[in-house]
């Protein structure tokens, strides 16, 4: 293949831009902002499920203080519905009397107990509440932080986007003027060599592989027509030859 050396330079500044966008995006790959992000979401994802498990033990208590409440309202109806019969003299059975004020003070006992299972259940609910509570502070202040860490992810991928853009199109407009049979080679030769298609000749040295040419390589090179388009060797990709390499 040939291609006049002003083509082959320009290839070289093709191949130059094609590394810039692979670097811009490996950086876009790998911007600090999504690391932290999956991490942020992984503690986020875990402090949800705890506040749901303290949201759903308030609920409980709350029901079972109800349940408590309601046991203790209970007891004391009919403590006061037996006062007052007691204190109304409808009852003058002394067997009578002697069973109604014996269930007056059982009932009280009985609300007296209840009334401590209500205390403990507000004490746990209480707990439960707070617990309700930081969660949701400390969810709060995660979210704030993943917001944040998002604008920042997002501004920075904007900034590698907008190069992305102006190195692809004056990548563009350089391709424009090499010739296809050439260009095809390179971009068929940058796909097989891990994005290095094109490499300069310097000082008797590719670098592509980074390997300098034996000599009889090198004489080949020398004797080649400007125009030909050479290969390295050792890698096969093109040896664009300038006037540092050393011929």
């Amino acid at each position: 293949m040939n291609a006049a050396p002003a083509d082959q330079i320009r290839l070289l500044e093709v191949q130059a831009l094609d590394v810039r966008l692979s670097q811009l995006a490996h950086k876009l790959r790998t911007l600090p902002e999504h690391a932290e992000l999956d991490a942020l979401n992984a503690d986020l994802t875990q402090l949800r499920d705890l506040l749901v498990a303290a949201q759903t033990e308030e609920s409980d208590t709350a029901r079972e203080q109800t349940k408590a409440e309601q046991d203790v309202d209970q007891v004391r109806q009919r403590a006061a519905r037996d006062q007052k019969r007691l204190d109304s003299g409808a009852v003058t059975s002394p067997k009578d009397l002697e069973n109604l004020q014996h269930e007056i003070a059982s009932l009280a006992k009985r609300q007296s107990d209840l009334e401590d299972v209500v205390l403990e259940v507000m004490e746990r609910r209480e707990a439960a509440q707070e617990r309700v509570a930081e969660l949701t502070g400390r969810v709060q202040s995660l979210q704030d932080r993943i917001g944040d860490t998002t604008a920042r992810r997002d501004t920075a991928a904007g900034e590698i986007d907008a190069e992305v853009a102006t190195v692809t199109k004056e990548r563009g407009v350089i391709a424009a003027t090499i010739p296809a049979d050439l260009l095809k080679l390179y971009d068929k030769l940058r796909e097989q060599q891990g994005g290095v298609g094109a490499a300069r000749l310097y000082q008797r040295r590719c670098d592509g592989c980074r390997q300098e040419l034996a000599i009889t390589e090198l004489n080949e090179v020398r004797a080649a027509a400007p125009d030909a388009v050479v290969r390295c060797e050792n890698c096969r990709r093109i040896l664009v030859r300038t006037p540092e390499s050393g011929l």
